[in-house]
């Protein structure tokens, strides 16, 4: 601070050519204005960044998804272990069916059948599962983050109002509205 004075004090002392010359008087130069308005804008304006704010609560959000996605891939390979299983089963039960058909048994085909469909039932139902579960994390992810933006904008514009109003605004805005609703209701 103390060099930029000095250099505005400094270019005080250069000579002017016709009507072009410098302000040397330190109180009415609009770079120490300026320099003090930037300083305070610094100062207070550090903590209002919106991506600063929620930069955690959105990586929180994801790290849950992700734990949710990897929740879900352990339930598809413990359904994978039990899909492989039930078809070392079911290659046990075709050994026995093949047995059994050789002696004219096809009740056995039947079970075999009725177990693939039921392991494709069930593999089928888990992926839906999953998928369910990680739509409603993400719904519910989202929506929470949506409540946390609305509150902190009403916070910022609250703040911004109570600041920005003084006593005088404050009732020359409650005087125009009442002459705009004494208008209305006129007509």
């Amino acid at each position: 601070m103390k060099n930029v004075t000095d250099s505005c004090l400094s270019w005080g002392y250069w000579p002017s050519a016709g009507s072009f010359g410098f302000n040397t008087d330190i109180l009415s130069t609009n770079l120490i204005n300026l320099s003090v308005v930037l300083g305070v804008l610094i100062f207070f304006g550090k903590g209002v960044c919106a991506s600063c704010l929620f930069q955690d609560l959105l990586d929180n959000r994801k790290q849950r998804i992700l734990n949710t996605i990897r929740n879900s891939e352990e339930l598809r390979g413990g359904a994978i272990e039990q899909l492989e299983k039930v078809r070392a089963r079911l290659r046990k039960v075709q050994m026995e069916a093949d047995r059994f058909l050789a002696n004219g048994y096809s009740e056995i085909e039947k079970e075999k059948l009725n177990l693939i469909n039921s392991s494709y039932k069930t593999l089928e139902q888990l992926e839906n599962y999953k998928n369910e579960t990680i739509r409603f994390e993400q719904q519910r992810v989202i929506n929470q983050v949506r409540q946390r933006v609305f509150q902190q904008a009403l916070r910022v514009a609250l703040g911004t109002l109570n600041s920005c109003l003084n006593g005088e605004l404050h009732l020359r805005t409650i005087s125009a509205n009442i002459n705009m609703l004494g208008s209305i209701k006129e007509k």
